[in-house]
């Protein structure tokens, strides 16, 4: 746990709404790690109140920053409780604020690409080097995440990264920007807090691209997390290179620019949205792990965790308490022939790649971190090489086939939304 006296650079809730004359759809991502499903459905609930939108056409998702503060306890850090009252009402006001400004609109998409940043952090290594610890669950761990530049004892990635780089432009009917809405499938790349790591520099950098600086009403830009459970801007495989959030942000702005130039644009478009709920199994400590566990949180000096050992065994006593189920909001959105489906995790790659191969909608893309989280989301062959995102804590709670599963109910929303009818509106809006 650590904590902050300055920002670095400012936090928001970025906020769209759009209305094809028959559906209006909420969609904000939010600057922060992690959000819990009871403070995002609280923030729904406000905006639905203040808007009308219905709360299952509200997509709310994190950019996950890991400098923001914390609203959600998980691993050594507890919640910022004063924060995490704050939040909610600022997410629903910024709904209300895009809701208020809807004018009317036409929208178009496209995808680019960036491998510039974005490579699998998880790696296979030879027998007895991966990282083990206690308490997570697993034992004689063979995957190891960020096992450092040119590790000899790191044999090849467990996966493949995702490198597109998706883009949604609304303009006027004129053709002046209004907002954009992208997605990418790094981690993150790293700031002191309080900052928006590159998420914020994104922003700024493709609204300079377009020229969409000191409009009124403001553009508004917005970058999602796509599937970055395993994946971060190191390539372990070759010697270290500089980057930042400057270098990230700029980048992955000029390719969804190099994509923006390509877009054609469509005056009306039907919007649909599906949720969907799923219920899963939790991954619980046997009574033997939770006695050895309170042995040591027991010893912890004001409760706080300073070590590993020490994280994972508080982690496992206060999984203890969870119910033996979560149920999780899932979601699939058509915009025209657009496809976005989102999930409340960490998602791997290799995930989010067999969604957009197997999506009825081209192109798709993935939102993860939305309406709640539910840790990562390792695939079943996943779980069995062990390692971080596999050890058994709030971050990585759901049974080890969650991610078949998820998948499949996505795959059913999609369709489902692909084959709804939605009647043609004149007056479409934004």
């Amino acid at each position: 746990e650590r904590g902050a006296t300055k920002v670095v650079d400012p936090l928001h809730a970025r906020c769209l709404v759009l209305d094809d004359g028959t559906t209006k759809i909420a969609m904000v991502v939010v600057d922060s790690l992690l959000i819990p499903r009871p403070l995002m459905d609280q923030a729904k609930q406000t905006a639905r109140e203040k808007t009308g939108i219905p709360i299952d056409q509200m997509l709310i998702s994190t950019t996950h920053t890991h400098t923001a503060p914390c609203v959600y306890g998980v691993l050594g850090t507890d919640c910022d409780e004063a924060y995490a009252a704050f939040l909610p009402g600022k997410i629903a006001e910024g709904i209300e604020r895009a809701y208020e400004n809807l004018a009317p609109a036409r929208i178009g998409w496209a995808v680019g690409q960036d491998p510039t940043n974005v490579f699998c952090r998880r790696f296979l290594m030879k027998p007895g080097t991966a990282r083990t610890n206690p308490f997570t669950g697993k034992e004689n761990d063979q995957a190891q995440m960020n096992p450092g530049y040119l590790n000899p004892n790191a044999i090849r990635r467990t996966g493949p990264a995702d490198p597109d780089v998706a883009v949604v432009s609304i303009q006027t009917r004129d053709g002046r920007p209004l907002a954009l809405v992208s997605n990418y499938s790094t981690h993150y790349a790293g700031s002191k807090p309080i900052s928006a790591d590159y998420f914020a520099v994104f922003c700024t950098e493709i609204e300079k691209r377009i020229g969409a600086e000191n409009l009124d009403p403001p553009f508004v830009a917005m970058l999602s997390n796509g599937t970055s459970g395993d994946a971060n801007c190191c390539d372990f495989t070759k010697p270290r290179r500089k980057f930042d959030r400057f270098t990230v942000g700029r980048d992955v702005a000029q390719a969804a620019f190099q994509a923006y130039k390509t877009i054609p644009y469509y005056d009306w478009v039907p919007l649909v949205m599906q949720e969907g709920r799923l219920t899963l199994k939790v991954r619980k400590p046997t009574a033997a792990e939770v006695k050895e566990a309170k042995l040591v949180v027991d010893k912890l000096a004001h409760g706080k965790p300073r070590s590993w050992p020490e994280v994972y065994a508080r982690e496992t006593v206060l999984m203890d308490q969870w119910p033996d189920t979560r149920e999780i909001k899932l979601q699939a959105i058509r915009i025209g022939q657009l496809g976005i489906t989102t999930m409340p995790n960490e998602v791997f790659g290799s995930t989010g790649l067999r969604i957009k191969a197997e999506s009825p909608l081209k192109p798709t893309f993935n939102v993860s971190l939305a309406n709640g989280y539910a840790g990562y989301l390792p695939p079943p062959d996943q779980h069995k090489l062990g390692g971080y995102t596999t050890w058994r804590a709030r971050s990585s709670c759901l049974e080890e086939e969650a991610e078949p599963k998820i998948v499949a109910k996505l795959l059913e929303l999609l369709n489902t939304v692909t084959n709804r009818r939605s009647d043609q509106s004149p007056v479409p809006s934004i």
